[in-house]
């Protein structure tokens, strides 16, 4: 493999809809962590309801706005549930429920019993939910190449998908930078530095914890749908690995900073496959299967990350001041 198909290849996870489903993740995940302290250990379960509540609405027939409506509905009665008995609570009560709930519903979504509705362990078909997304693209059949990348422009991992993605990301970025400088996401701050502070001013800290835990769950479900449109819908696929990539996504950009997932989310998966793509052309597979190379490549990235928080905590853009982590 030569050093051009590899910088192409590692190139190419800046765009892909993979990357941008993880930096809307990450950055419902910075509404949490980020502006409010809220430790959600189960952003994955956010985005596996928004998956599921697009992929079995389509496939029902529904049109593309009512799938959309009933995957934020799901991620926000998902939040009150979670929220209401655990807001109260300490932030260890939040962290553990998020992350039993998440694997209660990927363990539901791989039942036998839900096959007719979740397809089970199979999961569902890109085909039974992506034909009205795919037609509502405005771009012509057929494949485009832009500089170094050829996808096709309608059709799975698209052009098109590429486009919606990074435009949600846009509108993500937009909104949490109003946010974040609001009156609303000032009380947030004070809540994540001293809750009994804002609560002294007459606060509602609970209202507002609730509203962060809501609104950071619709951007998972977003993140779902973005994820799961170029491939199906398999619960395995969305499980505790999901919220570690997108916690370490979050912690390598910086919380509490606007670009922090973005710059997160790229620089992970590019590295991640410059490494495997560098492994793969320069050792023999009589040395090292490709398999090894998948955990090798891991193992690298995260002694790297392992650094990184050693020696910057609070992340690439982040400010010890505004919130630094103990290494």
């Amino acid at each position: 493999m030569d050093i051009l198909t590899i910088i192409s290849n590692a190139a190419g996870e800046l765009i892909a809809p993979t990357t941008a489903a993880y930096v809307l993740a990450a950055i419902g995940l910075n509404i949490h962590f980020g502006m409010t302290g809220l430790m959600n250990m189960g952003q994955a379960g956010f985005m596996l309801l928004g998956a599921y509540g697009f992929a079995v609405t389509q496939s029902m027939g529904a049109n593309l706005f009512a799938s959309i409506c009933a995957a934020v509905a799901l991620a926000v009665i998902y939040a009150l549930l979670l929220g209401i008995p655990t807001l109260k609570l300490g932030p260890d009560y939040l962290s553990m429920v998020t992350l039993a709930a998440a694997e209660i519903i990927r363990i539901i979504g791989r039942s036998t019993s839900m096959t007719n509705l979740t397809g089970g362990s199979a999961g569902i078909s890109p085909q039974d939910f992506t034909t009205q997304f795919e037609n509502l693209s405005p771009l012509p059949d057929g494949s485009t190449t832009f500089l170094l990348w050829t996808y096709s422009n309608n059709i799975a991992n698209s052009w098109w998908l590429r486009i919606v993605a990074w435009a949600l990301v846009i509108v993500a970025t937009l909104l949490v930078w109003r946010w974040f400088h609001s009156p609303w996401g000032r009380v947030l701050k004070g809540i994540r530095e001293d809750e009994n502070a804002i609560r002294s001013l007459g606060k509602n800290v609970t209202k507002y914890k609730m509203e962060s835990l809501i609104l950071g769950g619709i951007f998972g479900a977003f993140a779902g749908i973005i994820f799961v449109l170029p491939r199906s819908v398999q619960p395995d696929s969305l499980g505790r690995t999901v919220t570690f990539y997108t916690w370490t996504i979050l912690l390598l950009g910086g919380a509490a900073t606007i670009f922090g997932p973005i710059l997160g989310s790229c620089l992970l998966w590019v590295l991640l496959t410059f490494v495997k793509e560098t492994m793969r052309g320069t050792i023999p597979e009589t040395l090292i299967s490709s398999n090894q190379v998948e955990a090798l490549g891991w193992v690298i990235v995260g002694v790297a990350l392992m650094c990184l928080v050693i020696f910057r905590p609070q992340g690439l853009l982040g400010d010890r001041k505004e919130l630094a982590f103990n290494a």
